[in-house]
């Protein structure tokens, strides 16, 4: 198991690459779009939340994809500083919102995806992350709900508000969209969508070596913002490797919304997905409560036994990358460092002990 931090754009330099040395990580997951351009509604020091039901920010540019060369040069610049890149973290929605749209611009989106792949391939960036879904990250709140009155995130209730035109996975990608609303669609027509989008990129992903990861359901509702969920119980996760047999169909398997869900064995799914060699990377959080109310805790504060997980990974000979995902923020003059600290200290400690053979697996 290796450890890493995942770190939004703005982050991407020296001084985070520095914290993440010195914290013991060994890899970093990057976040290329910019979630917090011209969102009033988004910390830059935190997660971004959205104020429940409005978007994170505006999508980039259309006209722009992601190049080797700036692929290449973000990879040497990580590189340089003792760590590794290990995946990008979901696609901007601008280069992409007609593939989850089924509109006009999707065979054009379809290029566009299949072009970062190959840069990606080029740059030798292994996996990328993707979270297939219309109504995004919606839902989420803040408040002091973490151990000691920690700054969290969480869900107070379902969010039914209808996604307004122009926007797409929390991001307004048409600042002119015409008024109305997107109209809703079945559970079906988005499997279909899914299926077709792997159908067509799978094979360029493959060829240039890279693994697509898809990240389920958060908050992992039948039903968010009146627009279905494709991934929102443990077991959905197996229709999703079951589209292809491709070494580059992969699951990026978030602990934090694995807990979230209302049905199944939690640990039976980290089991079950981990020995079918199917987990491209893990986000490493804990939760309390499930849809639709819970909120993010401190690592070793939450409903998950995370020694038992590691454990269960271990066994599986899990050996990818783990990064914290997102931890509440610490009373201090760096809430953001000293979190994640925080959980980087815990999972650093936990995959020492079990790599040097100490038993960690629950008692009986």
């Amino acid at each position: 198991m290796k450890l890493g931090l995942g770190l939004y754009r703005h982050m991407l330099n020296d001084e985070y690459y520095s914290f993440a040395v010195q914290a013991g990580c060994t890899h970093v997951i990057a976040h290329l779009v910019d979630y917090f351009k011209q969102g009033d509604a988004n910390p830059a020091n935190n997660q971004p939340t959205g104020a429940k039901d409005q978007p994170w920010g505006v999508a980039g540019d259309p006209d722009r994809l992601w190049t080797a060369e700036e692929l290449t040069n973000l990879r040497k610049q990580i590189e340089a500083a003792g760590l590794k890149l290990e995946a990008i973290e979901n696609l901007d929605p601008a280069h992409w919102y007609d593939i989850l749209l089924d509109g006009p611009n999707r065979a054009l989106h379809i290029r566009n995806v299949q072009s970062i792949l190959r840069a990606m391939g080029e740059a030798g960036i292994p996996t990328l992350g993707y979270n297939f879904s219309l109504a995004g990250v919606s839902g989420r709140v803040r408040g002091p709900w973490a151990r000691g009155g920690a700054i969290s995130v969480g869900m107070d209730g379902p969010v039914d508000t209808p996604i307004p035109n122009g926007t797409i996975w929390n991001m307004i990608y048409d600042q002119n969209a015409p008024p109305g609303l997107l109209p809703s669609i079945s559970r079906q027509e988005l499997w279909r969508r899914l299926e077709l989008f792997l159908e067509e990129v799978l094979p360029v992903a493959e060829k240039a070596g890279v693994r697509m990861a898809a990240h389920p359901d958060d908050p992992p509702m039948p039903t968010v913002r009146m627009q279905p969920r494709l991934v929102y119980q443990p077991r959905m996760y197996q229709r999703l490797i079951d589209i292809s047999t491709s070494p580059s169909n992969m699951l990026e398997c978030c602990l934090g919304t694995l807990a979230e869900m209302t049905d199944d064995d939690f640990y039976e799914a980290v089991d079950v997905y981990s020995r079918q060699k199917r987990i491209a990377y893990i986000h490493f959080r804990n939760v309390s409560g499930k849809v639709p109310h819970y909120h993010e805790t401190f690592i070793d504060d939450g409903g998950i036994d995370m020694i038992r997980v590691l454990a269960i990974l271990h066994r599986n000979e899990f050996d990818g990358v783990m990064i914290p995902d997102h931890s509440p923020q610490m009373t201090c003059s760096a809430p953001w460092h000293a979190g994640m600290a925080h959980t980087l200290g815990f999972m650093r400690a936990a995959i020492m002990a079990l790599e040097q053979g100490y038993s960690l697996a629950p008692r009986d």
